[in-house]
């Protein structure tokens, strides 16, 4: 019989301590690039290979990625100031020494950042918690170092993680993991130490899975309006949280880069958004419904008891 996470309880949306977002916004919009950067030649762990298609080099995979960053960004990057977008970064921290023109760019734009690893090809799947936690404080000083700031969020790279992760992110002063997919709402994560949310994050509006699966690149754009429709109906009897993820290197290219300016330009043509960021959102909730959720949460589960 498989045991749920201990991270968290049940807890329906119906009947939830009611969001009010700033100017009573129904949906709090946050976008987030994931910046990236990939090894020519990763070292295979023996449990997840980051090139599978071909023995390496992967010529074709590594320069699907190269070009987000030498051609692809920069196209994103228009688009993003057109309509003012201050996203937070799914940053691959090695972009931080490896690119410094795009760390420029991003900087120069007081953009959010969480970490994403150092490579998206090298994943903490088989990592000892003492190894995790050494990694993550390289997480932590790496990012101060190049940027003179200091990362609250984390999002495993390409999605991987240990059953440690969110103790070990709470203990080092991280506020908000968005590796958890399952809510429209920011959840308090059960943690050793400390305090930990979950800031929702996307793979159903995520360009990566949806633009490399279907033919119809107006889709990307058509799922955006759609989400936002129905989250901003919900979002007028509690504030929901949406988020648009995007890779230079798929809505970075030529064809699909027209569908971004659509999407942003009908979700912002509406009253009540907050185009925020993810550490925006977890500051204003912890400041807010952090406590008032641990409570409404307990109470549910005495009253089951």
């Amino acid at each position: 019989m498989g045991l749920p996470p201990d991270r968290f309880d049940y807890c329906p949306i119906i009947d939830r301590p009611r969001i009010v977002w700033p100017n009573n916004a129904r949906v709090a919009l946050w976008v987030a690039p994931n910046v990236e950067h990939y090894e020519y030649l990763p070292e295979f762990d023996g449990v997840r290979n980051p090139w599978p298609r071909c023995p390496y080099p992967d010529v074709q995979g590594y320069s699907a990625f190269d070009y987000g960053n030498r051609v692809g960004f920069w196209r994103m990057l228009e688009v993003l100031d057109k309509h003012a977008i201050r996203c937070t970064v799914s940053l691959s921290l090695s972009v931080l020494y490896r690119f410094p023109e795009i760390r420029k760019a991003m900087l120069e734009r007081n953009w959010d950042f969480m970490s994403h690893g150092f490579y998206n090809t090298a994943y903490m799947t088989t990592f000892s918690e003492a190894r995790e936690r050494e990694w993550l404080r390289d997480n932590v000083e790496t990012f101060e170092r190049h940027t003179g700031r200091r990362l609250k969020g984390f999002f495993g790279p390409s999605s991987s993680c240990t059953a440690a992760t969110p103790d070990l992110l709470a203990e080092l002063g991280f506020t908000y993991h968005c590796d958890w997919l399952h809510d429209d709402q920011p959840i308090p994560l059960k943690v050793k130490t400390g305090r930990l949310i979950s800031v929702p994050y996307t793979m159903e509006i995520n360009d990566g899975p949806v633009l490399r699966t279907c033919g119809d690149t107006d889709y990307f754009a058509a799922i955006c309006k759609a989400q936002f429709d129905r989250l901003y109906r919900e979002g007028a009897e509690s504030g929901r949280v949406m988020c648009i993820a995007i890779h230079p290197c798929w809505t970075g290219q030529p064809h699909r880069i027209r569908y971004l300016d659509e999407a942003l330009g009908y979700i912002l043509g509406h009253d009540g958004v907050w185009q925020t960021t993810a550490r925006e959102i977890a500051d204003y909730y912890y400041e807010r419904y952090y406590d008032p959720m641990v409570a409404h949460v307990a109470a549910l589960n005495r009253a089951q008891a």
